[in-house]
């Protein structure tokens, strides 16, 4: 049975009228935890696994069962970040080129020294980055340092990264004239990784814990009775698991509100890969999922079983023996306050 959570909120007096347009929405990457390298040796004891817009922690406990130490590769896969044109519009929560979200490990309590690795590839999926390093461009195509360094090179290198289809020339007046830059075309992957030693019959702890990439809608389409049969609405609704009372609330706060188009809340969007970590001996003997939706006028939706609320805004699931079979989808929704 698939359960949604909300909470009912009050009736928002204020009026929307128009519909949400697609540059009002920016889309979220999904983001998981730690992949190891397989070892019938380790077991996952419990993981602890806490979800909100603002921070995810995930807290491991593992169990070396073997007699002997167990050295294991360990990797965080940080989401692609593939610009493709001038309409990209993902939320990445950090400025940082490499740790592109903020993430910080420790095992045991003290912190995790890692190694990264950074791979740029173009449109024909060739790896191109010791080509941008030597041009001393930086890697990460969504940050305004990197439009400046292509900016900077010469002519016939900006024919060389259009012909090669790692960037394009972007034309445009913004009030000032028109405007000539060149703006990148790639794919950037990178993974933080580090060898991890597991001592013989020993428990070991790892906490990790990063921003997500949070998806906006300035307005969500759920509830707006124009876009009641649209495709993208009914996806909506399988992907969270939005229930029939969910819709009701926001229908209540749509006529509330006076609005012809949509209730009073904008749309969060997380999305956690579960289904990536499941590499270790056997099953998580104990899994908890603790969801935070932030601000008690909120409601939330998300997939699963016996869902429990434990506080003003954070809600808890529990399994035993669990393999995760499928990955975590969280809609958030905001409630758009009058303006004084």
């Amino acid at each position: 049975m698939r359960t949604t959570v909300l909470t009912i909120a009050a009736a928002c007096a204020v009026a929307l009228a128009a519909p949400v347009r697609a540059n009002d929405s920016t889309a979220e990457l999904a983001t998981g935890g730690l992949v190891f390298v397989k070892n019938d040796a380790v077991e996952m004891t419990s993981e602890d696994l806490f979800v909100s817009a603002a921070e995810i922690r995930v807290l491991y406990r593992f169990t070396n069962t073997a007699d002997r130490d167990v050295t294991v590769h360990v990797a965080f896969p940080m989401p692609e970040i593939k610009v493709d044109g001038p309409d990209w519009n993902v939320a990445v929560p950090t400025e940082d080129p490499v740790n592109l979200l903020g993430f910080v490990t420790t095992v045991n309590g003290k912190p995790v020294t890692t190694a990264v690795e950074q791979r740029v590839t173009g449109p024909d999926g060739v790896d191109r980055t010791a080509l941008l390093q030597g041009l001393g461009v930086p890697l990460a195509p969504h940050l305004r340092s990197t439009g400046d360094a292509l900016d900077r090179l010469p002519p016939a290198r900006w024919d060389e990264l259009v012909t090669l289809g790692l960037a394009y020339v972007d034309e445009y007046d913004a009030g000032k004239g028109m405007e000539r830059h060149l703006a990148p075309r790639w794919s950037l992957k990178t993974t933080f990784y580090w060898q991890q030693t597991f001592p013989a019959r020993a428990e070991t702890v790892i906490a990790h814990r990063y921003q997500p990439s949070v998806g906006l809608s300035v307005q969500t389409s759920l509830g707006a009775p124009s876009m009641a049969r649209e495709p993208e609405v009914a996806e909506q609704v399988k992907t969270y698991c939005v229930e029939r009372d969910l819709m009701a609330t926001l229908d209540r706060a749509r006529k509330a509100a006076g609005s012809d188009f949509g209730p009073p809340y904008s749309e969060q969007r997380i999305d956690y890969v579960l289904t990536t970590g499941a590499n270790w001996s056997g099953p998580i003997r104990d899994f908890r999922l603790v969801v935070d939706k932030g601000d008690p006028d909120s409601l939330v939706s998300f997939c699963g079983t016996g869902v429990k609320k434990i506080g003003p805004t954070t809600f808890e699931m529990r399994k035993t023996d669990f393999t995760p079979s499928g990955d975590l989808a969280v809609l958030i929704l905001k409630r758009i306050r009058p303006e004084p």
